[in-house]
C-alpha cells in the first residue's frame, strides 16, 4: 500500500536491478521517495525506470572509482541503501585470494566508499539522513562454502557500527538489515540443492525463506522517521532462525 512517509527524500539504492534491490526501489517509490537505482545491468534499470519512474545509474561497483564518480555526480541524496552484493561458493581451503578480494570489494569496500560520498555530502550541507546496509545472517553464523561471503558481511556489520558512532552526531543514522536465505536469483543459486536448503529451512520457526518484499519493508522503515532512534543495530529478518 502506498504511503508518504518518505516524501521529500532522495534515496540511492545499489544493486537495484534484481531481487531485494529491485523490490526495495518499488517499495520506496510507493512510500513517496525519489529513488535513484544503481545497477551494472542497463537493461534491468531501463525496465525498472519504466515501471517506477526512478532515476538510474548504470555502473559496476567492482569498478569502484568509476562508480564513485557516477554517484558524486548524482548528489545530493538524503539516504543510501547499500544493497549490492555478490558471492563466490568456495570452501575456505579452496577460496582463491582473487575471489575473496572480489567479494570483499563489492560487499564491504563499495558500501564504505559510497557512505563516504553520500554522508560526506550530508555533513557538508548540515543535513541529517540515513544509511541502510544489506548484510546477512551469514555475518553471525558459519556457512559451508561461504568463506568470502560470511567474512564480507561480518565486516559490513562492523562498518555499520562504526558509521553509526561517527555519523550519529551529524544526525545520520546507519543500520544493517540481515536476512536469512532470500528467494532472489543469487539466493536461489546458492540454495537450489534441497539437501542443503532443507536443514536450513527446518531451523526457521516461520517455516519459509525470505521474499524480497519482506526485506524491502524493513529497509523503508529504517529510512523513515518511524526509526528515528534506531542507530547502529542489525535487524535479523530470518523468521526466528537465529533464536531456534
Amino acid at each position: 500500500m502506498s504511503t508518504s512517509r518518505l516524501s521529500g527524500r532522495r534515496v540511492l539504492v545499489t544493486g537495484a536491478g534484481k531481487g531485494i534491490g529491485r523490490e526495495t526501489v518499488r517499495r520506496l517509490v510507493a512510500d513517496g521517495a525519489e529513488v535513484v537505482a544503481l545497477s551494472r545491468q542497463a537493461s534491468d534499470l531501463q525496465s525498472l525506470a519504466g515501471e517506477t519512474g526512478c532515476g538510474t545509474i548504470a555502473v559496476d561497483l567492482a569498478n569502484l572509482e568509476e562508480a564513485a564518480d557516477a554517484v558524486t555526480q548524482a548528489l545530493p541524496f538524503d539516504c543510501l541503501v547499500n544493497n549490492a552484493g555478490i558471492t563466490s561458493l568456495q570452501s575456505a581451503l579452496e577460496t582463491s585470494m582473487a575471489q575473496f578480494s572480489a567479494v570483499l570489494a563489492v560487499n564491504t569496500l563499495a558500501p564504505l566508499r559510497l557512505a563516504q560520498i553520500v554522508a560526506g555530502d550530508l555533513v557538508r550541507r548540515g543535513e541529517g539522513g540515513a544509511i541502510v546496509n544489506l548484510s546477512s545472517i551469514a555475518a553471525s553464523v558459519g556457512l559451508a562454502d561461504h568463506a568470502a561471503y560470511c567474512a564480507s558481511k561480518a565486516a559490513l556489520d562492523a562498518l555499520t557500527r562504526v558509521l553509526a558512532v561517527e555519523l550519529g552526531p551529524h544526525r545520520i543514522r546507519t543500520n544493517s538489515v540481515n536476512p536469512t536465505v532470500t528467494l532472489t536469483p543469487m539466493g536461489q543459486l546458492a540454495w537450489s540443492d534441497p539437501a542443503k536448503a532443507g536443514p536450513m529451512l527446518a531451523r526457521i520457526p516461520l517455516g519459509r525463506f525470505c521474499e524480497p518484499g519482506d526485506v524491502a519493508g524493513v529497509i523503508s522503515f529504517l529510512l523513515s522517521d518511524d526509526a528515528a532512534m534506531l542507530n547502529g543495530i542489525t535487524i535479523n529478518v530470518d523468521g526466528g532462525l537465529l533464536i531456534s
